[in-house]
């Protein structure tokens, strides 16, 4: 009995074990099937890019000269420690840190940002640890090898600026793309990724996507450490487009120089080609290294010079040129002159209006730096009358004013290839503010307006622009810098995986200049004005120069009440000019701010700017100390 119920059990028992085999065959078949089968590819790619890896290799960025060939910016070799993501993907990298930090001479803060960006990548992706490598840490890596397989030196391009201060604001800098940039649309469908280099300001930020090249790759074979074996397969970088630019450099250095000397070593110079609107020269004090920002960002000594850039109170990152919007004084009578004209306010031959030492509009008493009778318009421009404008502006009223503003376009940004210019403010934009406030446009705000104070700040190259026109018979061009990019070559054979097809050269796109309506007559009164003012016996006559005939205005901006207008609160020089007066070449405005008279100041400035490029233009060479420019 007992051996029949035994051998009934192991039956029963083989049974189970037999389908307990059956099921964990099948799971296993299954499994097998599921990872060889359906997910073989994926696994397959997996053990083969662990195996073979891409290592990107860096494109240099296009070259930017001025427009005679002259280098302004380039890229040069450096050696970088980079750092894998797939070695330390398992490891707890908080391990690494005070390594890092001590043997590259790192801050241990700015080792854990890089950490925790590459941990966010995919598995193969690389990041630049430390930019510049000395043999010191190139020793340290090599040394560490085996016990850091993540760590590697890669010889790889840096923007380089070779003239330091000198057009920084114009050049901008390059830098990696932010975290924050990198969630944006602009920059998602370019295939940007964490540690890319891009522009950060000025034409590199502005034609980011013509001056960055498209990268290569090594592709290697590498241990299970990740250490490179052995190269399969090399696809070079195709180079970013070389950038000629309009700048004149000897015409920069001499603003430079000019900006340099100036009374508050403050404000700008700008200079342009009335005839199409190529900048030949965009000075800005103070300015700032943009080595700094490339060189020195991943350093202490570097991070700290750029904070002290941010903070220091006379703002050096500051673009004055296209940023600074400042009470342009009696500049601001140039346009307002053509648009009298224009609205029939006054006309050619019937312009006189009463000077009055000054008017009175209310209970308040606004003054004028003389008494000059009842001029004409020309001999306003030439002695700059605020009574008169006083009394143009009123005849004119706030709505001839706005429509000044737009006919010259100060309402709008001049349309220049850099980011970040600002648009003036004027009447047009503090009217509805004053009338909030006040209940009504006064004319004493006219009054204020028509010699560019209180309701009026303007951008210097909205006023060049403007003044400029006038110069060509009213033909207003869009100011820029870009004269042309250079072709590029394809990279590899049309057809190959691997090809990159060839980038075409081309110029600055013209746009037709907008049209100031004016008569030949019109324009003739005032650019005779503006002649007298430095040819005969003007505000402007100390920068007279013999057979080469400016016209100009000077301005003189009040920035604070009479009795303060001293030190920091002095007021403002301005000086907007052309030349020849009657066939212009060269229009150059320049601002000094907070030092007084535009005729002892700013006119002298833009006088060395002419005689540079009159030296230039009978074959001279500009003399130009260049540390003039390094103790600014």
């Amino acid at each position: 009995m007992k051996l029949n119920e035994q051998a009934q059990n192991l039956g029963a028992r083989i049974v189970t074990i037999q389908i307990i085999a059956f099921v964990l065959l099948a799971i296993l078949g299954v499994r097998l099937y599921y990872l060889q089968v359906v997910q073989g590819q994926y696994y397959s790619d997996r053990a083969e890019n662990q195996r073979i890896r891409l290592i990107p290799i860096p494109a240099p960025r296009g070259a930017i000269f001025d427009r005679n060939g002259k280098l302004l910016v380039d890229s040069r070799p450096t050696y970088n420690v980079v750092l894998s993501n797939e070695p330390i993907k398992k490891i707890d990298v908080t391990d690494r840190v005070d390594d890092y930090a001590k043997g590259l001479g790192l801050e241990s803060k700015f080792v854990v940002e890089r950490l925790n960006l590459i941990k966010k990548q995919n598995d193969f992706e690389t990041m630049v640890l430390k930019e510049n490598a000395n043999m010191q840490d190139i020793s340290w890596v090599e040394s560490h090898s085996l016990e850091y397989p993540e760590l590697r030196v890669e010889l790889q391009p840096q923007r380089f600026y070779p003239h330091g201060l000198v057009l920084a604001h114009v050049l901008g800098y390059v830098g990696e793309i932010s975290p924050k940039q990198l969630e944006t649309e602009e920059y998602k469908d370019k295939g940007m990724r964490p540690g890319d280099i891009i522009g950060k300001g000025g034409l590199e930020q502005y034609y980011d996507e013509f001056l960055r090249g498209k990268p290569g790759y090594r592709k290697v074979i590498v241990d299970s450490r990740g250490r490179v074996q052995s190269e399969i397969e090399v696809v070079q970088p195709q180079a970013g487009q070389d950038l000629v630019s309009t700048i004149d450099f000897d015409l920069q250095m001499a603003a430079e120089t000019e900006l340099a000397n100036s009374a508050t070593k403050r404000g700008t110079i700008i200079a342009t080609d009335p005839n199409n609107g190529e900048v030949l020269v965009m000075a800005s004090a103070p300015s700032f290294d943009p080595n700094i920002f490339v060189q020195g960002s991943k350093t202490p000594e570097g991070r700290k010079q750029i904070a002290a850039y941010w903070q220091e109170e006379e703002r050096p990152l500051f673009n004055r040129a296209i940023q600074g919007r400042y009470p342009p004084g009696s500049t601001w009578k140039i346009p307002e002159s053509v648009a009298a004209l224009q609205q029939g306010v006054i006309t050619v031959k019937d312009s006189n209006l009463t000077c009055g030492g000054g008017i009175q509009v209310g209970s308040k008493f606004t003054r004028c730096m003389g008494s000059h009778g009842s001029p004409p318009l020309s001999y306003a421009i030439t002695h700059s009358c605020d009574g008169y404008y006083y009394r143009l502006a009123l005849k004119m009223k706030i709505e001839g004013l706005i429509k000044m503003v737009e006919t010259f376009e100060y309402d709008k940004r001049s349309g220049i290839d850099l980011p970040n210019e600002k648009v003036s403010q004027t009447p047009k934009s503090f009217k509805p503010y004053i009338e909030k406030r006040d209940g009504k446009w006064n004319d004493i705000e006219t009054v204020f307006a028509s010699i560019g104070q209180v309701t009026v700040n303007v951008t210097p190259i909205s006023m060049l622009r403007a003044v400029s026109s006038i110069s060509v018979g009213g033909k207003m061009y869009v100011p820029h810098f870009l004269k042309e990019f250079r072709p590029i070559g394809a990279i590899g054979e049309e057809g190959d995986r691997n090809f990159i097809p060839a980038r075409s050269g081309f110029g600055f796109q013209h746009s037709e200049p907008k049209i100031i309506e004016m008569t030949p007559e019109q324009n003739e009164v005032v650019v005779k004005g503006m002649w007298a003012v430095v040819n005969g016996g003007g505000t402007g006559a100390g920068i007279r120069i013999a057979d080469f005939d400016i016209a100009g205005k000077t301005g003189t901006a009040q920035v604070a009440a009479l009795g303060k207008d001293t030190g920091k609160n002095k007021d403002h020089a301005w000086f907007v000019s052309f030349a020849p007066a009657f066939k212009p070449e060269i229009a150059v405005i320049a601002l000094i701010e907070n030092s007084g008279f535009g005729g002892s100041n700013a006119a002298p400035a833009v006088r060395g700017v002419y005689d540079a490029y009159l030296l230039k233009k009978n074959g001279g060479q500009t003399p130009v100390d260049p540390n003039l420019v390094a103790k600014r």
